[in-house]
This record gives C-alpha cells, sequence and structure tokens, in this order.
C-alpha cells in the first residue's frame, strides 16, 4: 500500500526547456561541457562549491561573457510551471505524505522561486511534509544513498513509497531500493495522470 509519494520538480511540475541552453552555449561559443566543466556541474549541483566559485569558473573560459548573461543562460532550462499541476498537488489526499526531491542548484531555486511568485512558491511548498534539494543536502540522483537519506530521514519504508521522475536512471536506482516508481514520460504523460497510472490511491 502506497503511503508516502516522493517528486520530482523538473518535468514533472517544471516544465524543461532542454534545448534553450543547449542554444545559449552555442552562442557563446560553447558547443559542449568538457569533463572538467561535467565536474564543475555536478559539484555545483550537489552544493560543494558556491555559486560565486561556479560562476566565476565560466568567467574565466568564457571570458568575454557578462555574469547577468551566463546566470540568463544558465537558467534558461527553466520554463513554465502550469497552474493546473499546483492545484493537483494541493488537492492530493492528504493521507499521503509528500515530499519532493530534486537535483537543483542555487540559481535555478532562486529562479523559480523569482519567476512563479511569493504566493504560488509558497501553495508549492505548503504541499510538502518536506523538499530537498540536492544542493542543499549534498546528495544528487541516481545515487543510492540519496534515495536512503530520504527515506531514513522521515522513517519511510520503500514498499510503502512511489517516487515519479522523469529520468530514467533515477526511477531504476530507486526501485532497486524497493520503491514504487513511474517514469514519467515528459511531454507524453502528466503529473495529473497519477490516478490514473496508480488507480488505489484515489479518493473513495
Amino acid at each position: 500500500m502506497i503511503k508516502n509519494i516522493i517528486f520530482d520538480l523538473g518535468d514533472v511540475f517544471i516544465n524543461l526547456d532542454r534545448l534553450s541552453t543547449q542554444t545559449e552555449l552555442k552562442k557563446l561559443g560553447l558547443h559542449e561541457f568538457s569533463n572538467e566543466m561535467t565536474g564543475w556541474n555536478l559539484n555545483y549541483e550537489k552544493g560543494l562549491v558556491s555559486t560565486r566559485d561556479f560562476i566565476s569558473y565560466y568567467k574565466s573560459i568564457l571570458k568575454h561573457i557578462e555574469e547577468a548573461e551566463l546566470i540568463k543562460m544558465w537558467n534558461s532550462i527553466l520554463s513554465d510551471f502550469p497552474e493546473y499541476r499546483l492545484k493537483f498537488l494541493e488537492n492530493i489526499d492528504k493521507r499521503y505524505r509528500l515530499f519532493l526531491f530534486s537535483n537543483s542548484n542555487a540559481l535555478h531555486l532562486d529562479y523559480f522561486k523569482k519567476t512563479v511568485g511569493d504566493e504560488f512558491y509558497s501553495r508549492f511548498r505548503n504541499c510538502f511534509e518536506k523538499e530537498y534539494y540536492s544542493f542543499q543536502v549534498n546528495l544528487c540522483k541516481p545515487d543510492r544513498e540519496a534515495f536512503r537519506f530520504v527515506l531514513e530521514n522521515n522513517h519511510l519504508k520503500p514498499e510503502e513509497t512511489l517516487f515519479i521522475d522523469d529520468a530514467q536512471e533515477n526511477t531504476v536506482s530507486a526501485q532497486k531500493l524497493g520503491m514504487l516508481v513511474w517514469n514519467l514520460k515528459a511531454g507524453k504523460e502528466d503529473v495529473t495522470d497519477l490516478y490514473q497510472k496508480f488507480p488505489s490511491l484515489k479518493k473513495n
């Protein structure tokens, strides 16, 4: 029996525009991330480097770029958060414990809050018992330690916990720990299909 639901954020609630960041990078003459850049990106997502150091690193490579332009490029992946998804989330039966677990970074979270506004963000976060952002807990999906941290921190049994994420590598990792999973296909499925995917969750 499902008692707990852990949601991802990107492409579950917030639509992502992955091509936008790639397009912006190409405009700056950067066609792909080097291994070193990928390492910096991951460490930033894990909160192991500060926003200031992260920006300084990229400015040392893209010497002609202004800080504001770099931040705009970095945040361009974040698109809209439809109101209907928030309303759906607010109406999930209160007998279920809801959590958020997102691989995210400080720049993205700040941009998200600013874009949706204080009231919308307050409504969103009030839907969850706890929010977990990778840069705040220094752990990233699909690492099993990340899932164990959320489960153990809240005394959740894996077999009673549903995890929803758009990235297959994340749902595979969660499933190996005994969690129920939904690898949501962005653009083909919507989080509001939850009751169709898991009829047992529907209110009586």
